[in-house]
């Protein structure tokens, strides 16, 4: 999958412009499609993956230089080692630690992401930056102020020319070097994926809670991507203050309220607390309200009308399999790793 080493300059965390340019070891990178994925929905001939523009996007994601005060980084709420997520806050706290109403959710691959938020407000990647750069709540800049600090700065002056082959810093190029580094996160090697390649055994509670899942749970959450990237209402009641009615917000269609973006299941034994407002500390949690926890809307989607029926057991077994959805060289990857200089949200 991998080419041969490549030495790649990567910025340092400081922005003074006498200051040295880190030099970091790097493999040279590509996007790979896992054998037993789609075809990407991601346009990746109108921004094909290099070595230098994915660099780029990488320094760029772990910069807090994208926010007002440069103390948030789009790596803030998306920590590597819970599979991109801001694990343990039930809603993302940004900017003067001002929160949020929804929890973060995961970044993985989104080469196959036909919309993205909980909300599906965007349907580019290339555009998705924008809304938490210039979120109050979450980055609280504009992308005028942003690339205008990019361009005063030596270091990425340089990057940016390295990586598109010709100076120039502008809105475009950043936001197409941060969808080069995200298009990149992709995670397909989880012990799921080799006992389906046939590499791997189950034990006899993961093959029970797998043939559960495929029967209760597989027609929303589809493999191999575990999401069939559509919007339901899954049953979750509205908080009684500031409700939040999901897609409904964007189309403002009485058939959309209190529907939210379907997950991808991947990793989520890494990504507590779970739906989109972060109530669910456990999947324990998670399938108990899948048991009985329904909240009856007239837009509840059919699959949940009659509730499950999931014994104890069943709900260990189908924890048992759901952890083997977790993916370790995913989130121990040195390639998504923070660059030099540079501190991991918190």
């Amino acid at each position: 999958m991998l080419l041969p080493l490549l030495t790649i300059l990567i910025i340092s965390a400081c922005h003074k412009k006498d200051d040295p340019v880190v030099v970091e070891k790097q493999e040279t990178i590509a996007f790979v499609k896992p054998a037993n994925f789609p075809e990407p929905t991601y346009r990746l001939a109108d921004n094909p993956v290099t070595t230098d523009g994915f660099a780029l996007g990488k320094v760029l994601f772990y910069d807090g230089l994208l926010s007002r005060d440069g103390t948030i980084s789009c790596a803030s709420c998306h920590i590597q080692a819970n599979a991109f997520t801001h694990h343990g806050h039930d809603v993302s706290h940004g900017i003067d630690d001002r929160l949020g109403t929804r929890n973060s959710p995961p970044i993985q691959n989104l080469a196959w992401s036909t919309s993205f938020f909980w909300d599906g407000g965007v349907h580019d990647l290339d555009l998705q930056p924008i809304a938490p750069i210039e979120n109050p709540v979450e980055m609280d800049d504009k992308m005028n102020n942003v690339v205008d600090k990019l361009q005063r700065n030596n270091r990425y002056q340089q990057l940016f020319e390295k990586a598109f082959g010709s100076p120039g810093i502008n809105s475009t190029r950043m936001l197409k070097a941060l969808s080069q580094f995200m298009v990149v996160l992709v995670s397909a090697d989880a012990k799921y994926d080799r006992y389906i390649a046939g590499k791997e055994s189950f034990s006899d509670a993961e093959k029970r809670g797998l043939a559960l899942f495929e029967q209760q749970c597989a027609s929303c959450h589809r493999p191999p991507l575990f999401t069939d990237n559509s919007f339901r209402n899954n049953g979750v009641a509205p908080r009684p203050f500031g409700t939040d009615y999901g897609r409904y917000m964007i189309t403002l269609r009485e058939d959309d309220k209190l529907k939210f973006k379907v997950p991808s299941l991947r990793n989520i034994a890494l990504t507590a607390p779970y739906m989109h407002d972060g109530r669910f500390g456990s999947l324990e949690s998670v399938l108990n309200h899948y048991d009985n926890g329904f909240y009856n809307s007239p837009t509840l989607d059919p699959a949940f009308k009659n509730g499950l029926t999931l014994s104890a057991d069943d709900k260990q077994d189908l924890i048992a399999f759901l952890k083997t959805l977790s993916d370790k060289g995913f989130i121990t990857d040195p390639r998504f790793a923070p660059p030099p200089g540079f501190v991991q949200g918190n």
